[in-house]
């Protein structure tokens, strides 16, 4: 029985992420299609990746690049709307593109024993601008979530990581189950 019990468990780790994943990209693909029209599962999803890349490309023409800072601009008059647009932008950017953020991970000590620390990403190398000098910024994201906090600490308490940061954040985010590589 309790072997029977062990395989039902190790195929439910093998289904329910699996059919999450697909019933989710299916529905993205659904979703994308019906506010195109496209009755053609996945159509909607191609036209909207080669849209995209589309204007990557024209965004990063000199010819357009001044209609994309006229947007800009823009929507820099907007109160409400220059929240939400950079807010996204930034997070955006914080992934992926030039100025990624994410791409310092450390171990932060909360105590001077070291007894007790965090993992997250040095978000800025300097707090001048706050008159904490000696301080830097530190993002802890949240496990299972989309969010997380921001920490000014010493850099004395900083340990800096040499390891890949899309896997040092799949680490924190999945709460220390996904496996991590030994570091560099």
């Amino acid at each position: 029985m309790k072997r029977l019990l062990s395989y039902f468990i190790r195929g439910l780790l093998i289904i329910v992420p699996t059919v999450v994943t697909v019933w989710l990209v299916w529905q993205i693909f659904i979703k994308i299609d019906s506010l195109l029209g496209i009755s053609i599962p996945g159509v909607g999803f191609v036209a909207t990746l080669t849209l995209i890349t589309l204007v990557g490309f024209l965004g990063s023409n000199l010819i357009t690049r001044g209609v994309v800072a006229a947007v800009e601009a823009g929507i820099e008059k907007l109160p409400l709307v220059r929240l939400v647009y950079n807010a996204t932008k930034d997070l955006i950017g914080a992934f992926v593109g030039e100025k990624k953020r994410f791409d310092t991970p450390v171990i932060v000590s909360f105590v001077a024993d070291g007894s007790v620390r965090g993992l997250g990403f040095i978000t800025q190398e300097s707090m001048d601008m706050l008159g904490k000098l000696d301080s830097v910024a530190v993002y802890f994201p949240q496990s299972y979530a989309f969010a997380g906090w921001t920490f000014l600490v010493p850099a004395s308490r900083v340990q800096r990581l040499d390891t890949s940061s899309s896997d040092f954040m799949a680490f924190v985010v999945s709460g220390g189950v996904t496996d991590f590589p030994k570091l560099r």
